[in-house]
């Protein structure tokens, strides 16, 4: 299943106000650079957590229904289906009511109802479905954890800026930060 990221979050979890005092960085001289590491700490915790930490939509691409009726996502929470098509041979989209399908919002399951769901017809990409995940659209809604997790990833990365060669200490995850993430990965059973 191919993932499409339609609308990315509107704003980032930390501020650069909140990052600069986090980093005790004085100066207005960086802040292009913080502002930069802040988006990228927030995708990679979402990346190796599976978790979106605001709001985002994104579109799911898909061949076929999944023969046991339950899709499963690659990140959480899942807040909502908002929209669903079927292609038909022709290449005509169909709309499929979103109220067809059941939410397990915590693990990023989206399951059928028992009705009948339109067949596909083109030969790929099939059936898309647009999704909304995320804790919420504000910080204060993202876990402590990862947040925490978001500020000490943004500190080692301001820290470490130079080339880092494979295999050196710098290189690596922080401990802690990969502790802080691991209680909110998604993971498949």
């Amino acid at each position: 299943m191919a993932a499409i990221l339609l609308t990315p979050p509107e704003t980032e979890p930390l501020s650069l106000s909140d990052a600069k005092a986090y980093l005790r960085v004085e100066t207005d001289d960086d802040d292009a650079v913080i502002a930069s590491l802040i988006a990228a700490a927030r995708s990679h915790i979402e990346a190796m957590s599976g978790c979106a930490m605001l709001t985002q939509t994104w579109r799911l691409v898909r061949d076929c229904w999944p023969a046991d009726g339950r899709m499963k996502l690659k990140f959480a929470p899942l807040r909502a289906v908002i929209a669903a098509r079927v292609y038909d041979e022709t290449d005509v989209a169909h709309a499929v009511d979103p109220e067809n399908f059941v939410l397990d919002a915590a693990c990023g399951i989206i399951a059928m109802r028992a009705v009948s769901l339109p067949q596909p017809g083109r030969a790929t990409a099939r059936i898309e479905m647009d999704v909304t995940v995320g804790f919420g659209a504000a910080g204060s809604d993202v876990p402590p954890a990862l947040m925490q997790a978001l500020r000490m990833l943004l500190a080692h990365w301001y820290d470490n800026r130079g080339l880092i060669t494979i295999g050196s200490s710098v290189a690596v995850m922080p401990p802690s930060v990969n502790a802080l993430i691991a209680s909110h990965r998604v993971l498949s059973l």
